[in-house]
């Protein structure tokens, strides 16, 4: 069957509202840990996640940070409209936009549109630096988000960059499936210990178990320890409604990855533990982009973007090994004088998927009919059920906040 044609209801089960953890546990790596090894299911206390690793092996982790990406606007009227940012548009660069300085442009949902017809939001906000007025106004739309253009300025003769406006006005947006309002905890708790890159509007959230304890731990038990950078879209909440995967659309998702880290899989045979579903996705999209250059020395970088449906459409006499990818892919940063490769993936990952480069996933447990569901299920051939079911019966917590599992497949 062609993986287009797989039904997401055959990818349902039944989770209560109890089993939703809505908060975090007090220590972060006292969670629980499902360990999924060659068919066997057990489980343990997350900190003890180095024993279960091959002493050599190679670890990637998504060094992405949640920015505060709820902005709440009121009209002269009252009503409240909310700006939610989902990517930059001028400047596009992540890390040029949160230095940006006076104003910049985002592509957002805007919630509440019908109290906003037209004009210019304001807001005055007091500061340690002085009166800071920030100012958005409504652009075009694109698909289902809006062009907003923002200015800002303080009543004195300093400067504040897009980033620290943010930290002043915005809030940390939690899985909506949370309900409830944000906590001043969630801005610690909801952001992993090795966050770093300013971008993402969700969180890794299988990073969000690991303490300088266990990461000492790896350390200590020889596992070579890599970051790249995803950012998370708002997408990553989007629900299947199409009755076919087929009709689902992948949300855009940016990606940054060192040339160190490239070399590092090729020393790993092109073999890495994922932390994490996001970095799946950017370990993945590696190989395809890999697979580009190889095909197309003079490809400009954003050419390298994979489409949703790439990886199952290639015709099977393009065989290419994972090493001949990713050498391929070196070559051409080394072609354009590149440390950094900077690029975007919609990949779906979903059963019939081949895994090029992920031996060993590291994941939370995911909502019912759902892409990340997919992935899993595509990672242990079809085996999420007896995994789940183990979870659900054994009190286990889910989503964002709940407990981790270690996939062995």
């Amino acid at each position: 069957m062609s993986p287009k044609k797989i039904r997401i209801s055959d990818y349902n089960y039944t989770l209560p509202d109890e089993r939703i953890a809505k908060y975090p546990i007090a220590r972060r790596d006292q969670s629980k840990l499902l360990v999924y090894s060659h068919g066997e299911i057990g489980e343990d206390v997350f900190c003890h996640l180095p024993d279960y690793l091959p002493k050599g092996a190679l670890m990637v982790f998504n060094n992405t940070r949640v920015i505060q990406a709820r902005m709440h606007f009121r009209k002269d009227t009252g009503a409240l409209v909310e700006i939610f940012l989902l990517e930059p548009i001028a400047p596009t660069d992540y890390e040029q936009m949160f230095q940006t300085r006076g104003h910049c442009s985002w592509l957002c949902l805007v919630g509440n549109l019908k109290k906003w017809k037209e004009g210019t939001l304001t807001r005055i906000l007091n500061t340690h630096d002085g009166t800071l007025t920030v100012k958005a106004t409504r652009g075009p739309l694109t698909g289902t988000s809006y062009r907003i253009d923002f200015e800002w300025s303080l009543d004195t003769d300093l400067q504040c960059s897009f980033s620290e406006v943010i930290d002043i006005m915005g809030e940390l947006p939690i899985p909506p499936y949370l309900n409830r309002e944000t906590e001043e905890t969630d801005k610690t708790t909801y952001q992993t210990v090795y966050s770093k890159i300013e971008g993402s509007v969700a969180a890794p959230t299988a990073g969000l178990h690991f303490t300088p304890e266990v990461l000492s731990s790896l350390d200590a038990h020889n596992i070579d320890r890599e970051e790249v950078t995803l950012h998370v879209g708002a997408g990553t909440f989007k629900p299947v409604k199409s009755e076919e995967i087929e009709g689902h659309e992948m949300h855009t998702e940016y990606i940054a990855v060192h040339r160190q880290t490239l070399e590092k899989l090729l020393a790993h045979d092109c073999q890495a533990i994922a932390v994490g579903t996001t970095s799946v996705r950017t370990l993945e999209s590696l190989y395809y982009m890999g697979l580009k250059t190889l095909h197309n020395p003079e490809i400009i970088e954003n050419q390298l973007h994979v489409q949703q449906w790439e990886p199952y459409e290639r015709p099977s006499s393009d065989f290419v090994t994972c090493e001949q990818s990713i050498r391929a892919l070196l070559a051409w940063m080394d072609r354009f004088g590149l440390t950094v490769l900077h690029s975007s993936t919609q990949i779906i990952i979903v059963p019939g998927y081949d895994y090029k480069i992920v031996r060993m996933l590291i994941t939370n447990f995911h909502q019912p009919q759902s892409t990340l569901l997919l992935l899993v299920s595509a990672f242990v051939h079809g085996d999420w059920h007896r995994i789940y079911d183990y979870a659900l019966s054994h009190d286990f917590r889910f989503l964002s906040y709940g407990d981790s599992s270690l996939l062995v497949p």
